[in-house]
């Protein structure tokens, strides 16, 4: 891999590691990881999984094509699923497991069958290692197969449980400590800290910004169509579909109340971007329920039923197709404009000055871009990724530092390092800052002398 440490630590703690996996073989190849494909295809193949096994299970249920054709296609149609389809983020990889254990659990329903089970377990068990939402569904599917038969609701939940105890055993082996990921550094109680917002203790609030965040997402259409899909597939006696389709909603007004999870969107105070496409998990539940209203409809008009109601959910994003009315393309579009700018300035700067092979020591996370966009491999970089390496140059730079260039952000633990191998003589220079409105600055160094430790 393109790290100086390549291993299996490089998975870290925070982030489930299904969608890294995922772009493992995609990210081998250097052009694919500069344009964005490498993350891009696994999730766009993960969309299309999401959506045919979401297909099947509406027509399993609703028992027709017309049914599930409308289901996927509220769902496949919508601009905010669209996007996130097509970035390399963990919710296609969610979707995918999800609506997988969904069809298997409707068609143990029908078939009683083991293969059903095992199937529903290793969804259940991916899906825990893409969101965390996934361990919140284990429980309740676990009672689903047991109140039709005990052993059926063992080897599921064995199965399932697989996923979050490995992510336990995990964190324990990096950091020796089985829930570093819930209060780590990098965990959402680290990141959010005590600062208020809105939802937090109070359920009113955080069921209310859940809610708003979901209907900007799936539209206004589809946010009507789909509840009155919900009343008809009541009326039909379809239960555990909408039951299993609704927990993850369930759980962000939980996370919002009681976890330190924030939804921002620019319709509510504080009127910014953040979180919202956490409301799309809403979206599959509102697009099965667009298939009750078709299964209801007389048989020989089911087929324009569902034609009509597709159009009809898309009708909105057609009628104004601009990006900015998109909530998750505009919330990443604002959030990383500053980030955006410091990048491409960055990167250009260090493609025309930087010699292969003589080294960079900088940390990860955002700043990883500026070596992507300037075509400089990784593995010339050495961070807090790469371990013992990077704590010994930290530590002792009279003896391993020996990096010609320094890329920090200001004040970071970079910056902090090259301060305090001056006092061992070794002397970087500010060659470039990189200063960006709403951005901390980014500072550009070189070494002009000292000891060069060792390599």
């Amino acid at each position: 891999m393109d790290s100086q440490t390549p291993g299996y630590d490089q998975l870290g703690t925070p982030w489930l590691p299904v969608p890294h996996v995922l772009m493992l073989p995609f990210v081998t190849h250097d052009a694919l990881w500069r344009n964005g494909l490498a993350g891009a295809i696994p999730s766009g193949i993960c969309f299309v999984m999401a959506g045919v096994f979401l297909f099947l299970a509406a027509r399993r249920v609703f028992g027709g094509d017309a049914p599930a054709f409308a289901a996927a296609a509220a769902f496949a149609l919508n601009p905010n699923v669209l996007y996130l389809g097509s970035i390399p983020m963990s919710e296609p990889a969610f979707w995918a497991a999800w609506m997988a254990l969904l069809y298997a659990t409707v068609r143990y329903r029908d078939t009683s069958g083991w293969g059903a089970v095992v199937g529903a377990g290793v969804a259940a068990s991916m899906a825990a290692l893409s969101r965390y939402e996934g361990w919140f569904l284990i429980p309740f599917v676990a009672i689903y197969f047991a109140r039709r038969k005990f052993s059926a609701g063992v080897v599921f939940g064995v199965l399932a449980s697989l996923g979050p105890l490995y992510w336990l055993g995990h964190n324990w082996w990096l950091q020796g400590d089985a829930l570093y990921f819930l209060r780590g550094p990098g965990s959402a109680f680290a990141t959010q800290g005590d600062a208020p917002y809105p939802g937090k203790g109070d359920w009113w609030a955080a069921l209310f910004y859940f809610r708003q965040a979901a209907e900007l997402g799936a539209g206004p259409v589809l946010a009507l169509a789909g509840l009155a899909g919900v009343v008809a597939a009541l009326a039909r006696r379809v239960f555990w579909p909408l039951l299993l389709l609704a927990l993850p909603s369930v759980f962000y007004v939980w996370s919002m109340h009681s976890s330190r999870t924030p939804i921002f969107i620019p319709t509510l105070w504080p009127h910014s971007y953040y979180n919202s496409r956490y409301g799309l998990v809403a979206m599959p539940m509102l697009a099965f329920a667009v298939a009750a209203l078709v299964a209801v409809a007389p048989r020989g008009l089911r087929a324009w039923c569902a034609a009509a109601l597709a159009l009809a959910c898309a009708a909105p994003w057609l009628l104004q197709p601009q990006p900015k009315n998109w909530v998750t393309w505009q919330e990443s579009l604002v959030n990383s404009e500053a980030r955006r700018g410091w990048t491409h300035q960055a990167a250009e700067f260090m493609a025309s000055h930087y010699v292969h092979g003589s080294g960079i020591i900088t940390t990860s996370g955002d700043i990883t871009g500026i070596y992507r966009e300037a075509g400089i491999p990784l593995r010339e970089t050495l961070t807090g990724d790469n371990g013992l390496p990077w704590l010994a140059a930290v530590k002792r730079p009279d003896l391993f530092l020996w990096q010609e260039w320094a890329v920090a952000m200001a004040g970071d633990d970079v910056e902090n390092s090259i301060q305090t191998a001056s006092r061992y003589g070794i002397r970087y220079r500010l060659e470039k800052t990189v200063l960006v409105k709403g951005a901390p600055a980014i500072e550009i160094y070189r070494r002009t002398g000292g000891n060069h430790g060792t390599s």
